[in-house]
């Protein structure tokens, strides 16, 4: 099961800035002005060997006109909503604020994990200020820390991992999991009854709670494996929800939770930015991946349509378009069972192994042929390649000046891996590694 963490609070205590922190990078605009997150960002950590999702939130203020501020607060509670753990950020600088209370008091009616972090405490005597935060009700216990220098991160990591889950290994573990993902109204639910018929044959199903994904074991036409199904698993409780975030959230889970993804498109809308964002979550959690562009019958066609619009399709996904794309219908089950066999064929493309010793007479004659630029005056030689025993494919490549190998290049030794082994869908990590 995947693991969710939801960063929330008020405006401007440096929930940005502990996102950074957490997943590692420069992700979220941090800035000194209220109100810069207005939108949610999605980042990956691990700690203690338990992997989950960090979303950053906007900050929260009750009982506001603005119509901005209304949206963001709807999608907080939406992200608590969906949050296996919810850290509750202050600044210790400002100390408990009005607002700070009247969130606490939501917090309170939300029956799951909540960490109390008072941030931007950089010094002993900002570490005293800290106790009056006990008066917010939230917890036993207080998490100080420093945002911007890391200080108090490592003991906050490890409370969350605590409250964290490791998936159990279950008989249905060995089966490959694919979901099926794609913005709201795109055709999911349709597909799913199109994949299961009338009569659902299912061996074993496997429920979760309202904030789960649901597989169901799909055993017909010589296949077998679970479907990660997102449509419909929730009651709308409210017609004001964000669909667009909640579809996001949905979609991490699913992800997270399957081997291979089956993108569904809106081929009366074409690809749009929901679109793209869900397909860069399946690249970056390395999962594997088949397009389907969905309602292709309420297309009008002539000979050059298809091509033109795989065309199409391709330039907005690159870099990573070694994809394979279907014209499909879920009411006309026009390439349906065509789409399934991809994705099992997508799912043995990510557990490929290839041989070094084949790899390196086919990567080193690659590379003799076209090899890396030199940089101020140094040449780069690589002499060794191998495959990573990594769950997903990684490569790495063992040569003198492992950092002057710079992306394009990757690039290059990543194409020329998928010209001569099938790794079709599946996302590849590219490494240059001191020999």
């Amino acid at each position: 099961m995947s693991n969710i963490v939801a960063i929330v609070g008020r405006p401007n205590v440096g929930k940005s800035t502990l996102f950074n922190r957490l997943v590692g990078g420069r992700q979220a605009i941090v800035n000194e002005e209220s109100g810069v997150t207005r939108d949610r960002n999605y980042g990956k950590s691990e700690w203690n060997g338990k992997e989950f999702s960090v979303i950053d939130t906007g900050g929260y203020v009750p009982n506001t006109s603005d119509i901005i501020e209304e949206e963001i607060n709807k999608q907080v509670v939406l992200a608590m909503e969906e949050a296996d753990v919810i850290l509750f950020v202050c600044d210790v600088e400002a100390g408990i604020t009005d607002l700070d209370q009247s969130f606490a008091r939501l917090l309170r009616r939300v029956n799951k994990p909540s960490l109390v972090v008072v941030n931007k405490v950089d010094n002993n005597e900002r570490l005293h200020d800290t106790h009056e935060f006990f008066k917010l009700g939230i917890g036993d216990e207080l998490f100080p820390v420093s945002s911007v220098n890391g200080s108090g991160t490592g003991e906050l990591l490890d409370k969350v991992a605590a409250y964290l889950t490791v998936e159990a290994e279950e008989e249905t573990n060995a089966l490959p999991k694919i979901a099926i993902v794609g913005r709201p109204n795109v055709g999911k639910s349709s597909m799913i009854n199109t994949l299961l018929g009338e009569e659902r044959n299912i061996v074993t199903e496997i429920a979760g709670t309202t904030r789960d994904s649901l597989a169901t074991r799909y055993s017909r036409f010589g296949h077998d494996f679970m479907l990660v199904d997102t449509a419909g698993l929730r009651k709308k409780s409210r017609v004001h929800e964000d669909v667009e975030f909640y579809s996001v959230m949905r979609s991490v889970r699913a992800i997270e939770d399957s081997d291979v993804c089956m993108l569904l498109v809106d081929a009366t809308r074409g690809i749009e930015a929901q679109d793209l964002t869900i397909f860069h979550l399946i690249e970056r959690n390395q999962k594997g991946v088949v397009v389907l562009v969905n309602k292709w019958d309420l297309i009008e066609k002539d000979h050059k349509t298809t091509g033109e619009y795989e065309k199409m399709l391709k330039e907005r996904l690159a870099p990573f378009n070694d994809v394979e794309i279907f014209f499909t219908s879920a009411l006309t089950r026009q390439r349906v069972l065509k789409a399934l066999e991809a994705a099992i064929e997508v799912y043995r493309n990510r557990k490929k192994k290839v041989r070094t010793s084949e790899l390196n007479n086919v990567m080193l004659e690659e590379i003799e042929n076209f090899p890396p630029p030199a940089i101020k005056g140094k040449y780069i030689r690589i002499k060794y390649v191998t495959q990573l025993p990594t769950r997903t494919p990684a490569f790495a490549f063992y040569c003198n000046l492992p950092q002057y190998v710079k992306e394009p290049y990757k690039r290059f030794l990543e194409n020329k891996i998928r010209e001569h082994w099938k790794f079709t869908g599946v996302p590849m990590q590219v490494f240059a590694r001191k020999k």
